[in-house]
């Protein structure tokens, strides 16, 4: 037997160490480590997506910038077209390789998860809110929506205008309408007038001469002569 054999047949020694272990708690440790570590690693790649959402957002409004200068006439005068639209090509290709592409919503019914209405057109032979325009291009991000398109869908034309009606009377005790009621007007009792009042009597006019007050009475003529008498009288005595 080789020297070899004989180390495999012996047992091997447990150190006294890990003997001592609680494997309860110890398990117990190891499960609470590897949900704190998913949790993280969780939080990352959440942050890291809204960033490159956030990332791909801002490269399709610079798509927008590039369809407007590619519709400038003076840069398309001074030979800058065909450059603006191989730049955006290549923008397109790379968006497309991260999962992002253009909606295609023309003739579709208009979905509020993907688009937004900001006019309308009369189309006769479409439904109402089909789509006949994209004002803004939306984009898909994989799954997602990575911005809502803005359109202009197809409105039905105005119907024909119907004589007017003649509006009759309300009818009263109508629902909803309100009923005029009479009320009797109050009318003040004429006021009493008063008689006119009995002008006063005229004073009347005071007595000259022989209508003098005392004249024609007996009583003072006796007395003027009884006056006269008692002067005469006294006179005598003196």
């Amino acid at each position: 037997m080789s020297v070899l054999e004989q180390e495999l047949d012996e047992p091997l020694e447990v150190p006294q160490r890990a003997l001592e272990v609680d494997l309860a708690q110890a398990f117990s440790q190891l499960l609470f480590r590897a949900s704190l570590l998913q949790r993280l690693r969780g939080d990352e790649a959440r942050a890291a997506r809204a960033a490159q959402r956030e990332l791909l957002g801002l490269l399709v409004e610079v798509d927008d910038a590039l369809a407007a200068l590619g519709l400038d006439q003076e840069l398309v005068l001074l030979g800058r077209g065909s450059g603006i639209d191989a730049t955006r090509r290549r923008l397109l290709g790379k968006l497309a390789k991260a999962g992002v592409r253009p909606m295609r919503l023309e003739g579709l019914a208009a979905d509020p998860a993907l688009s937004e209405i900001v006019g309308g057109e009369v189309r006769p032979g479409l439904e109402p809110e089909t789509v006949v325009q994209t004002v803004v291009t939306g984009f898909f991000w994989n799954d997602e929506v990575l911005r809502r398109a803005q359109v202009v869908v197809a409105t039905p034309p105005p119907g024909p205008a119907g004589p007017p009606e003649a509006a009759g009377p309300p009818e009263a005790g109508g629902p909803g309408e309100p009923v005029a009621v009479e009320l009797p007007v109050a009318v003040d009792p004429p006021a009493a007038v008063a008689p006119p009042a009995a002008a006063p009597p005229a004073a009347a006019p005071a007595p000259t001469g022989a209508g003098a007050p005392g004249a024609g009475v007996p009583g003072a003529r006796k007395g003027g002569a009884g006056a006269a008498a008692g002067g005469r009288r006294r006179r005598r005595k003196r």
